[in-house]
């Protein structure tokens, strides 16, 4: 694309087109949008991102994303508090509840292990994880991981580091969901079934 005739619209398209999956056809089409919008409605959209980007917090509990410091699933007594289903990211955890099939409680890693990419597991929420499962009512831990060789790796190192009690069960999402498919991009009905017929496994055996 040609540089446009405005310095101003020009930053503003670089900065749309910025993020994930946007193109500078798509990022001029959303500031052109924007030019067309009375100032009121400008600044609700920006004032909005900054209020998202100065207040939002992450749970002191889970690490999902939060208003407060503890969020509105680990808040809510109607939840399972057995249970707690550790996945990848925050976006997996939107997918999941989408399923409704599932009404414990999450606990975000923040990504998972790969060499590759320099992630160890000094970088991610395990250590948090670990202490919340020395809670005696927890009695499920569910790895909802990636179908991917990192995936698996991050789940069976943080199986090993699980303390041994024999209350505790540790399962996975059941097969039907692609290998190498990440959660977000999979259908709520096979996600669903996977969390319901999830497969067990003992930490003693």
């Amino acid at each position: 694309m040609q540089s446009l005739s405005s310095k101003l619209l020009e930053k503003a398209v670089e900065q749309f087109a910025s993020l994930p999956g946007i193109g500078r056809k798509t990022a001029l089409r959303y500031v052109l949008h924007m030019l067309r919008q009375s100032p009121e409605e400008v600044k609700q959209f920006t004032d909005s991102i900054t209020a998202l980007k100065e207040s939002i917090k992450e749970c002191q509990h889970c690490h999902n994303i939060s208003d407060s410091d503890t969020c509105e699933i680990c808040s809510d007594p109607k939840r399972d508090s057995q249970t707690i289903c550790v996945v990848e990211n925050i976006k997996d955890i939107m997918s999941l509840e989408a399923t409704g099939q599932y009404h414990g409680l999450y606990h975000v890693l923040g990504g998972i292990i790969s060499p590759m990419d320099g992630i160890g597991p000094s970088d991610l929420h395990i250590n948090s994880l670990l202490e919340r499962v020395t809670n005696p009512s927890v009695k499920e831990v569910i790895f909802a991981l990636r179908a991917t060789i990192e995936g698996d790796t991050t789940g069976y190192y943080i199986f090993k580091k699980l303390p041994r009690r024999d209350e505790i069960t540790v399962s996975t999402l059941a097969k039907g969901i692609a290998i190498g498919n990440d959660l977000e991009y999979t259908d709520e009905l096979t996600l669903g079934r996977s969390l319901v017929n999830r497969v067990k496994f003992s930490l003693n055996g």
